[in-house]
């Protein structure tokens, strides 16, 4: 059965606990833990406790992990930024998997200034790759990379770049971002899908209204398309709502957001019926 979870960043404002008990009240059964998750990023990275929570919550059977993004660009020109951004990286994969995580989602990072990349960001790209590469030695943990959204300095931003980067390292996933891959149109997350299915481990799912991304769903026509797409591939990962909560213009309650989650999840499983 496909694991129907949340970011806990959407909950960014709660406790782990708080998180986890919100989560299961959603009908969720999974959650993508971000390590930027204040209450843990900020209180020295307290393993335990999260571990403690899902040994609480048996009903929320899967559990991934997105490694920190904030501030940090693993291809940066600054090569103090790069090193402490793949140091990040590496030390996400220990992280994943004492937190007993199926998946570690990554990004890749940009070039720096706002133009298209060039041949030295891609050099550092593949340091940052190779590094991965050696870090990567689990088997029960699929490592995987992010689509981003198709602006000037994005270095993996179409379906066939990201089909040549999983043809050159076999140990790595992709997680399809969905509403990245809207910003370029409503076909694009089904071009992933056909070029990339077959190693997809993550799929964040989300809509696009205009320019902004990261909306829920909505019983969006669209985002049911998705659905069944990944449904003809025989897709068995995690589909994990990614929802910016800065979208709705004021603060939301702990209550309106498990609504949210909620409905989302009820549509989501009747586009898997």
């Amino acid at each position: 059965m496909v694991p129907l979870a949340v970011s806990s960043m959407f909950f960014h404002e709660y406790t782990t606990p708080e998180i986890f008990r919100f989560v299961s009240r959603a009908g969720l059964d999974g959650i993508e833990y971000w390590i930027e998750t204040p209450h843990f990023w900020l209180r020295d990275l307290p393993v335990r406790e999260v571990t403690a929570a899902k040994e609480q919550h048996p009903e929320i059977r899967t559990l991934t992990v997105h490694a920190p993004i904030l501030d940090l660009n693993p291809c940066s020109i600054n090569p103090e930024v790069a090193e402490v951004s793949v140091g990040y990286a590496v030390r996400s994969i220990a992280l994943a998997e004492q937190l007993g995580a199926r998946v570690l989602t990554l990004h890749p990072g940009r070039r720096t200034a706002k133009r298209p990349p060039g041949e030295a960001d891609f050099t550092r790209f593949a340091r940052y790759i190779s590094v991965l590469r050696d870090a990567a030695t689990r088997d029960s943990l699929k490592v995987s990379m992010e689509n981003m959204e198709p602006i000037v300095n994005s270095l993996l931003c179409t379906p066939e770049r990201m089909r040549e980067l999983l043809d050159d390292e076999p140990w790595l996933y992709f997680t399809l971002d969905v509403a990245h891959a809207l910003s370029k149109g409503d076909e694009e997350p089904l071009r992933y899908i056909e070029l990339c299915g077959d190693r997809l481990a993550n799929v964040h799912i989300s809509r696009k209204e205009g320019k902004t991304l990261h909306m829920p769903l909505d019983r969006s026509p669209v985002i049911a398309g998705v659905m069944k797409a990944l449904l003809e591939i025989g897709y068995q990962g995690p589909l994990t709502l990614e929802i910016d909560d800065l979208n709705f213009g004021r603060p939301l309650s702990a209550e309106e957001k498990i609504a949210i989650l909620t409905r989302d999840r009820a549509f989501m499983q009747e586009c898997m019926e």
